[in-house]
Order: C-alpha cells, then sequence, then structure tokens
C-alpha cells in the first residue's frame, strides 16, 4: 500500500493579516496568487481561505480591465522575469 504525502498545512495570509479589502492596484500582494504566465492560482496552492480566494480573484480581473496585468501571455516572446514589468 502507497504511502501518503504529509504536507504542512497551508493558511491564508490574509486571515492572519486580517485584510477586509484587497485593492485591485496594489501588484506586490497580487503577484503571490498569479503564475509565471500570469493564470489566477487556485486556492490549494496559495492556501487562500475561501473568502479571500474570491477577493483575489475579483482584484486580479479588475487590475486586467485596468491593464495592469496583462490578461495572456505569448509563447513566442518569454520573459526570463515576468513579475519585473509590474510596478
Amino acid at each position: 500500500m502507497a504511502e501518503r504525502r504529509k504536507f504542512k498545512k497551508r493558511f491564508c495570509k490574509y486571515c492572519e493579516q486580517k485584510v477586509d479589502f484587497i485593492d485591485y492596484k496594489d501588484l506586490g500582494a497580487l503577484k503571490f496568487s498569479l503564475s509565471e504566465r500570469f493564470k489566477i492560482m487556485p486556492r490549494r496552492l496559495t492556501g487562500n481561505c475561501k473568502r479571500h480566494q474570491e477577493l483575489v480573484t475579483v482584484a486580479i480581473k479588475r487590475a486586467r480591465q485596468t491593464a495592469l496585468i496583462p490578461y495572456i501571455v505569448d509563447r513566442k516572446n518569454v520573459v526570463e522575469h515576468p513579475f519585473e514589468n509590474l510596478k
């Protein structure tokens, strides 16, 4: 029988800081919830609770609409460090 891997329990960093609102203009905080290709990372990888994951998702979508974060990354033009261009 295969052994199950034991992972450490992830905690919501927004609950620890007691954050009520996630601002879409704060790109430094949002970049931890984005992959290298600017996709929204799931809860199981970020460790966010359901409430804060929904707030992060809304903030990322608002930042995309205001052109602070790109919608897609071109496969042909691969960038070494994608978050350096974000301020």
